[in-house]
């Protein structure tokens, strides 16, 4: 049974939300009510999937997945908050959240959100069928996806879960156009407005990593995608 760490500091909801994933979706939930509370069941625990709150009194969810990646740097983690506002959203991915979901929110697409991100961990430490590649060359620069991290010339960079899904996606596509819609799809499991904006930023900061060698280029391509163009 799949272990779940749930912080939410409305008492009502909180209890709704254990409730319902314990029954539909067969879950351990482990229920805190602030960010002190749920930073010490993480340290007591393994977890395998957590769900924070962003505001939160004691120490908000943003601080808390801060603290939780110190920790550890592969367990999935979902915001939750009322804001729908940009911003929120690109800070919950640059502090390596797997997914946001806004409030009010069905149960039912949490509970859907829960079941891909695990399925996508299964399907990264290949207990499941998929792309089974895991480590790419990129010109002088070697990405190993299993531990997210990008070796050059003596010094590595360590990525976010996004930034890593989205380079080895490139990485396949090497040299060939990667469609902003698959890739979209294929990482936020929603093309809307919000998720491709929070895309572009980690394209950002994956140039920015790959900007050393001048071989290698992420290229926009008008109106249909992004090439990771090796020479």
């Amino acid at each position: 049974m799949k272990r779940i760490l749930l912080v939410e500091d409305d008492p009502n909801l909180g209890q709704l939300l254990q409730d319902y994933l314990q029954l539909k979706g067969k879950f351990d939930v482990v229920l805190c009510v602030d960010g002190d509370e749920g930073l010490r069941a993480f340290t007591k625990q393994d977890f395998d999937l957590c769900i924070l709150d962003v505001m939160m009194p004691k120490k908000d969810g943003f601080t808390l997945g801060k603290e939780i990646r110190k920790i550890n740097d592969h367990v999935p983690i979902i915001f939750a908050t009322a804001k729908a506002m940009m911003e929120d959203k690109a800070s919950a991915y640059d502090l390596g959240g797997d997914d946001y979901i806004t409030k009010p929110f069905r149960i039912e697409e949490l509970l859907l959100r829960i079941n891909a991100l695990l399925k996508r961990v299964q399907n990264k430490d290949g207990m499941d069928t998929g792309v089974s590649q895991t480590n790419f060359q990129i010109s002088e620069y070697e990405f190993d996806y299993t531990t997210q991290l990008i070796h050059f010339r003596g010094q590595q960079q360590k990525l976010s879960t996004k930034e890593a899904e989205l380079l080895k996606l490139l990485c396949l596509k090497k040299n060939a156009v990667l469609t902003r819609e698959e890739a979209l799809l294929s990482i936020w499991h929603d093309d809307n407005y919000f998720n491709g904006r929070s895309m572009d930023v980690f394209l950002s900061k994956l140039r920015k990593y790959l900007r050393e060698d001048p071989k290698v280029e992420i290229l926009n391509v008008h109106g249909k995608g992004y090439k990771l163009l090796v020479g």
